[in-house]
């Protein structure tokens, strides 16, 4: 069996270069790694850089984004023990993790009961992600009927007049966040790609309008984090807070919502990238940051792992779209900023955060990050330097290989 490794790309390396180093890491080092222990379904929460995990609790969405990251790896073609483990695990979740009222916990012990019953919109948006994706890749429709279920709890029970959702037990509302309503969004377009009903559509669409009428910022196209009850932003500093790998998120999700011929979709994702660019890229550190203001001003100038990734997607989805050497040259520029988290002394961890002094704060791995970094490289191995015209929904839609 040939073992040899892509070589680490240079600054000249092509896309399908970079595509197949991540591979590679994803295959050799990540997966095997992360995966669930075979005495139990839960995957690892957290572990040290040297590859260690850790016994403590295990949030709920991050199990439900390990759901993903193995169904994605399946997808890609990892040998691995990856649909036992996804099976397993979805399942799980959905018997020992669902409370009387169709909602989803917060937190697991370690062994796998429950330790803390509260509800968070977040972890319900992953769990729908979660059973977006194992319904399609185990081809079980159950789980699909799950994630109806579910949405139609959080219709009844969070559901604002106003436009969102309450964001449950655990967040003090206001303020309230886009975050949870972005990851909403995310899984109503996974469900509709995988399953074509018209609901999933729909939530999609109230969700992208939302965030055109109160989560963009007029003057730059910016995207706003924290808003009051009525969803215009909170006063004060805190109400021009700009997130730039939230920016390029939602540019990501805008491309895909352009695959569906929504008509303004390119001209939000243009901008949410325009400012992302223009004011989030430390160009000495070559990363994105994690928080300015809508004048462009540094909030706060450390930069954790995530944003990476999120730089990288919009980068790629762009490209995609444009065929544009600058967005391919973006993407190559994300790629490299975000191998610089990869370099612990176990291959596949990652650190998380980088300080401002460009030291590293001295932490364990979460588990949380595999759903990011999982995500973004699908998306760029899914992407050929040539075209590259391939897209997650579309091709699901088609019943294409991508």
């Amino acid at each position: 069996m040939n073992t040899a490794r892509a070589a680490k790309p240079g600054p000249t390396a092509t896309l399908n270069e970079l595509a197949a180093h991540a591979r590679d890491w994803l295959f050799l080092d990540a997966a095997p790694l992360w995966r669930a222990e075979p005495e139990g379904p839960l995957f690892p929460e957290r572990m040290s850089i040297h590859g260690e995990k850790e016994a403590c609790p295990h949030r709920m969405f991050v199990q439900a984004r390990h759901v993903f990251s193995y169904c994605e790896l399946g997808r890609l073609g990892w040998s691995g023990p990856w649909r036992g483990m996804v099976e397993t695990n979805v399942d799980f979740l959905v018997e020992r993790g669902r409370r009387a009222d169709g909602l989803y916990i917060h937190r697991f012990d370690h062994r796998g009961a429950v330790f803390d019953a509260r509800a968070d919109l977040y972890d319900q948006a992953f769990m729908l992600l979660a059973l977006a994706h194992a319904g399609r890749a185990l081809g079980r429709p159950d789980l699909f009927e799950a994630a109806a279920a579910l949405d139609d709890a959080l219709d009844a029970q969070w559901r604002l007049p106003h436009g969102g959702y309450h964001e449950g037990d655990i967040a003090v509302c206001p303020p309230f966040r886009q975050n949870p309503h972005m990851h909403l969004l995310e899984s109503f377009i996974a469900l509709y790609d995988a399953t074509g009903d018209a609901r999933w559509r729909r939530d999609a669409e109230h969700v992208a309008a939302l965030c055109r009428r109160s989560f963009l910022h007029r003057e730059t196209g910016a995207l706003l984090e924290y808003f009051d009850a009525d969803l215009t932003p909170v006063a004060g500093e805190e109400g021009r807070v700009v997130e730039p790998g939230h920016c390029f998120e939602w540019a990501w999700l805008f491309e895909r919502l352009g695959q569906w011929g929504v008509a303004d979709a390119a001209p939000i994702s243009d901008r949410l990238a325009r400012f992302g660019r223009r004011h989030g890229i430390d160009a000495e550190r070559g990363i994105t940051i994690n928080e300015v203001l809508t004048d462009g001003s540094v909030r706060n100038r450390a930069a954790r792992l995530w944003p990476q990734t999120e730089r990288l997607k919009a980068a790629v989805a762009r490209y995609r779209r444009t065929g544009e050497a600058d967005e391919r040259a973006e993407a190559a520029a994300a790629y490299a900023g975000l191998l610089r988290y990869f370099d612990t002394p176990a291959r596949g961890a990652w650190r998380d955060k980088l300080r401002a002094d460009g030291g590293w704060i001295e932490e364990p791995a979460p588990g949380s990050s595999m759903y990011h970094i999982t995500c973004a490289l699908a998306d760029l191995i899914d992407t050929e330097e040539a075209g590259g015209a391939l897209f997650r929904g579309s091709a699901e839609r088609t019943d294409n290989p991508r």
